[in-house]
């Protein structure tokens, strides 16, 4: 079985087994302990996972389970964020009245559910991931059970994603009825056999569309994104940042798996659609954002935008598209965390998660005001930033291997950053100009750790701005398992 080659995903579900334990004996005013022991223990998951070395493809589960160089890059990134949420939910645990410990262990499931779905190659294993991960962030949307909003996105979540589950599973059942096979590998074989055109295996054909369908709605895409913005708004901060960057990143990665070593005799008859798809989503999450006074809702619609920008890679189907995705998704990931981070600690603070009450923050604390407005620009899309050379490569990747027909794609993705302008520079206003009435308010009080994520947070805003090679040769390094 080579159960070694799960080893990091093991060491991430015993850590949450053991804070349910530690729990036991441990004292209500010493629990952010345990939230601080583990985000400590996944960074140095994270460090040890540049010892993990891939010369050759190596499988586990009889082919079920994959270890290459995507399913490290994907791992990586998702013990870096599930570090920082851990940390953003010790800062958040104030609101919580019950179930401290609990709520940690949920997040560290969720992220061992994230790390196995990035070396899932079968059907099966893909889908019993995408379950830990939906039924763990059904109880962390809901996890504020004294608040109205919260329970709202639990159910909203829970239902949504049963119906969403429902329609993947009846994609597999399909696709496994038309080629008596569940691997990815095995379907790939089954399906390069025939003809290729979307005649020759319309059961396969209508398989591929249901299960692309479920795994649309885990990263918001159009018409499957309904439910972002409730959740969003609704659960609470540390979730809503794991949803945002984890949920959403794991999502993406099945989504490549499936479309390019799955059914790429498939995809490849798919531009059109994946390409009506990718503008739809890029100008409903970007128009949709523009009226919205609560932040994290804001944030809602932004993630559908953000999703959409992501399928231009897809379009692109190329090493070049591929790599864009994933250092898009590196950049997004040091955003959105560091705009949640700001986030938390401003509602500990304010108590609230409206834009305007940000007015007055560049007083109460220049720090978190300069962390969100970095994180606004870069989501924006303005140079030096990130957030510019991640849609500067998604676009080029269209611009260089897509039809040119799809120049309406690249137009779509331009107006979608030029309307974004007006609402993420409508936060920067709230912070800088917009004065509070209240002009004695106190100083924001920021943790150590926290100072030190805003810091690092600010820091890689603007380095991977500067210098991307390192980064972007790691993502085309793990792009290299498609074959194009």
């Amino acid at each position: 079985m080579n159960t070694s080659l799960m080893f990091l995903e093991i060491l991430v579900a015993l850590a949450g087994l053991g804070i349910l334990v530690g729990d036991l004996w441990t004292p209500d005013k010493h629990k952010k302990k345990l939230g601080y022991g583990a985000a400590a223990f996944l960074g140095i998951l994270f460090l040890i996972s540049f010892q993990v070395q891939v010369g050759n493809v190596k499988y586990a589960f009889g082919g079920m389970y994959i270890l290459d160089s995507l399913a490290i890059f994907f791992k990586r990134v998702f013990l870096l964020a599930g570090g920082v949420v851990m940390l953003m939910a010790v800062e958040f645990t104030p609101k919580i009245k019950r179930g401290v410990s609990e709520f940690y262990a949920l997040l560290l499931f969720a992220l061992a559910g994230m790390m196995i779905a990035a070396s899932a190659y079968d059907f099966s294993l893909l889908f019993v991931t995408l379950e830990l991960i939906t039924i763990t962030f059904y109880i962390l949307a809901s996890y504020l059970r004294s608040e109205t909003a919260s329970l709202e996105a639990g159910v909203k979540y829970l239902i949504l994603g049963a119906l969403s589950s429902a329609v993947l599973v009846f994609g597999i059942a399909l696709l496994f009825g038309s080629t008596s096979a569940l691997s990815f590998l095995e379907i790939t074989e089954t399906l390069g056999q025939s003809s290729g055109s979307l005649a020759s295996n319309p059961l396969a054909i209508a398989g591929a569309v249901l299960v692309f369908a479920g795994l649309a709605f885990k990263l918001a895409i159009f018409p499957f994104q309904f439910w972002a913005p409730d959740v969003y708004q609704g659960a609470p901060s540390p979730v809503t940042a794991f949803l945002a960057v984890g949920s959403k990143a794991a999502g993406m990665v099945l989504v490549l798996r499936v479309l390019f070593q799955a059914l790429p005799s498939i995809t490849l008859n798919w531009s059109a659609f994946l390409a009506t798809l990718a503008i739809f989503t890029i100008l409903y999450g970007n128009l949709a954002a523009i009226p919205q006074k609560n932040l994290k809702r804001m944030l809602g619609y932004s993630s559908i935008a953000q999703a959409g920008y992501l399928m231009m890679g897809i379009v692109a189907m190329s090493s070049a598209g591929a790599s864009a995705i994933l250092f898009y998704l590196v950049g997004y990931a040091v955003t959105v965390l560091s705009a949640f981070l700001t986030l938390t600690l401003c509602v500990n603070a304010i108590g609230s998660s409206e834009i305007k009450s940000l007015s007055g923050l560049m007083d109460r604390s220049p720090l978190l005001a300069s962390t969100m407005i970095l994180a606004m620009v870069s989501l924006a899309g303005i140079p030096p930033l990130v957030g510019f050379f991640g849609k500067f490569m998604l676009i080029q990747s269209v611009v260089e291997s897509a039809p040119a027909g799809w120049g309406c794609l690249v137009v779509a993705a331009i107006i979608g950053v030029v309307a974004s302008l007006y609402y993420y520079l409508g936060v920067v206003r709230a912070i800088i100009w917009d004065k509070s009435p209240n002009t004695e308010l106190e100083k924001i009080q920021i943790s150590t750790p926290s100072q030190a994520l805003l810091y690092a947070g600010i820091f890689m805003m603007i380095y991977l701005g500067f210098f991307q090679n390192q980064v972007v040769e790691a993502a085309q390094n793990a792009a290299s398992v498609f074959n194009f």
